[in-house]
C-alpha cells in the first residue's frame, strides 16, 4: 500500500510543499487524457487510498468524494484535449495535462512526485516515481481524482455517441469498442495519431 515515506523524507530536507501528480487516460483511442495534482496535509491517512487500477469503481467514487470534500486536502485536475494528443503526440500531452494540473493548484509546491519518469521541461523540482502511485499516497490520491474525473468525461461522450460504448470502456481498445469503429467509423473523440484509428478510411464526424 502506498504511504508517505516519500513525502516525509523531502520534509526531513526542509522541503516542506510536496504534491503529487499522475495521469489517467493515456492508452485510449478516444477521449482526452486527465493529470491530477494533490498536496496531502502532514499525517495525512485515508483508509483504502491505493493505485486507482487495484479498486473497483465503487471505491474509487468513494475515495474521490473523500478527497475533494477534505479541506485540508489540496487538489487540481486538468485535461489536455483529443486535438492536442493528435498535435503534441500522448507523451507530450500527458505532461501538458500535467503541467495545468500543478498549475491550477491553490497552493505552489515545493517539489513534485510524479508517477512514472521525470518530465521534461517541468516548472518545478520533481522526481519521477516508477509505479508511483503503489507508493506514494501523494500519487494515489492524484491517480484516484484524474481517473474518476476522466471516467465521468468518457460517460459524458457515451451520452453523446452511444454507438462505441465509452461508458463501458472509457475508450480503451477492447473488442467491443474495435467492432463498433469498424461499423460507425470514429467520431470527433477518437485520436486521429492512434491505431486503428488512424487506418480507418472514413471520416471523423463533426471533423
Amino acid at each position: 500500500m502506498p504511504d508517505l515515506t516519500l513525502e516525509t523524507a523531502l520534509h526531513s530536507r526542509d522541503i516542506r510543499c510536496v504534491a503529487g501528480v499522475d495521469e489517467a487516460g493515456r492508452g485510449p483511442l478516444a477521449g482526452p487524457v486527465a493529470a491530477a495534482a494533490v498536496i496531502l496535509p502532514g499525517g495525512f491517512s485515508c483508509p483504502g487510498l491505493d493505485d486507482s487500477k487495484k479498486l473497483s469503481a465503487k471505491k474509487r467514487q468513494t475515495l474521490y468524494t473523500s478527497l475533494t470534500t477534505d479541506p485540508a486536502v489540496i487538489w487540481s485536475v486538468a485535461l489536455a484535449d483529443r486535438e492536442e494528443i493528435d498535435s503534441l503526440n500522448i507523451l507530450r500531452a500527458t505532461h501538458l495535462a500535467m503541467r495545468r494540473a500543478v498549475a491550477g493548484l491553490a497552493k505552489t509546491p515545493d517539489h513534485c512526485l510524479i508517477d512514472g519518469l521525470p518530465v521534461r521541461d517541468f516548472p518545478l523540482p520533481h522526481d519521477g516515481i516508477v509505479k508511483g502511485d503503489s507508493k506514494s499516497l501523494s500519487i494515489a490520491a492524484a491517480s484516484i481524482i484524474a481517473k474518476v474525473t476522466r471516467d465521468r468525461l468518457m460517460r459524458e461522450i457515451d451520452a453523446e455517441f452511444p454507438d462505441y460504448g465509452f461508458a463501458r470502456h472509457q475508450g480503451y481498445g477492447t473488442k467491443a469498442h474495435l467492432e463498433a469503429l469498424r461499423t460507425h467509423g470514429p467520431c470527433r473523440h477518437h485520436r486521429r495519431s492512434f491505431q486503428p484509428v488512424a487506418q480507418l478510411t472514413l471520416p471523423l464526424d463533426g471533423a
